[in-house]
């Protein structure tokens, strides 16, 4: 199977020259050059069907927290006016993120781990490779850390775990082998679906996919949730239901448009996916941003 090859993106210098001052990057003391590539690798991630769509393009750059975007990148690069702003301004955050995952401390470990990557202690090509380098600007630097935060934690659990295999007998449920063999047509909606829904997903703000991965994947209450976002419950069940109808919306939009499907067969791809899965993993989406179907009910605590 071949490489795909990466996605090209290139900005108006004009553009660039308009966003740099709106981002103030030079009292960090970032470069055009820099800022530019940094542009470019995030619109690059954002949009990887149609980058040279010029409206769309300017419309996405103009979206992006371009000051935090300047930040990381002077970060990255080891200026130290910059690192002495972050570390003032954003270990509180980390340790009241770290707090709201693990009230009892455990977490603040990550936390303080997390400033080795950030700042890059390992090189390749003769390159500091900063943690940096994957901020993108399309949240807030505050909720890219808890985000990162939050997987880190994810990932100790994980490591804690025992998987306990399943009997050979209750690997397959028998209802899921006759609706396999029943339609032929349902591992080809599921693939379209699940490529979809990853479509879906990386369209999302940072904060939304946040949102999902802790409720969704991680199980965490919406009163927990709410609290390592910092917002109220409310807040959190309303902002969820939100976003699943744009991810449903964008799901039906994508196998509509870009597919050439019928009403009807959007809505067997649905019915296909309720009814076997198959190869629609769970946490390879959330690698992605995440999410279950929007059938489940929300916990209150």
């Amino acid at each position: 199977m071949s490489r795909q090859s990466p996605t090209v993106v290139r900005i108006d210098a004009g553009l660039v020259a308009r966003l740099y001052r709106q981002a103030q990057a030079s009292r960090w003391g970032v470069s055009e050059r820099s800022f530019t590539a940094a542009l470019e690798r995030s619109a690059a991630k954002a949009l990887p069907d149609r980058p040279q769509d010029q409206q769309r393009l300017e419309r996405y750059l103009a979206s992006l927290h371009l000051e935090d975007l300047a930040l990381a990148c002077a970060c990255a690069e080891g200026h130290d006016a910059a690192w002495d702003h972050f570390v003032l301004e954003y270990r509180p955050v980390l340790y009241r993120a770290a707090d709201a995952l693990d009230p009892g401390g455990g977490a603040r470990e990550l936390a303080d781990a997390i400033y080795a990557d950030l700042f890059g202690l390992q090189e390749r090509d003769g390159e500091r490779r900063s943690l940096f380098r994957y901020f993108h600007g399309r949240s807030s630097l505050s909720t890219w850390l808890r985000a990162v935060l939050a997987q880190r934690q994810v990932d100790r659990v994980r490591s804690t775990r025992r998987l306990t295999p399943l009997d050979d007998e209750e690997a397959v449920p028998p209802s899921l082998v006759t609706a396999r063999t029943t339609d032929p047509d349902m591992p080809r909606f599921v693939s379209l679906i699940r490529h979809a829904l990853l479509q879906a997903l990386a369209i999302l703000p940072d904060r939304d996919r946040l949102r999902l991965g802790c409720y969704y994947r991680e199980d965490l209450t919406l009163a927990q949730t709410g609290r390592l976002l910092g917002e109220h419950e409310a807040t959190v069940s309303r902002q969820l239901t939100r976003t699943r109808k744009v991810i449903r919306a964008e799901v039906e939009r994508h196998l509509r448009s870009e597919r050439g499907l019928s009403e009807a067969e959007i809505a067997r791809c649905f019915e296909c996916t309720i009814e076997d899965p198959g190869p629609l993993d769970l946490g390879e989406l959330f690698s992605h941003g995440g999410l279950r179907k929007d059938s489940e009910p929300e916990r209150s605590r």
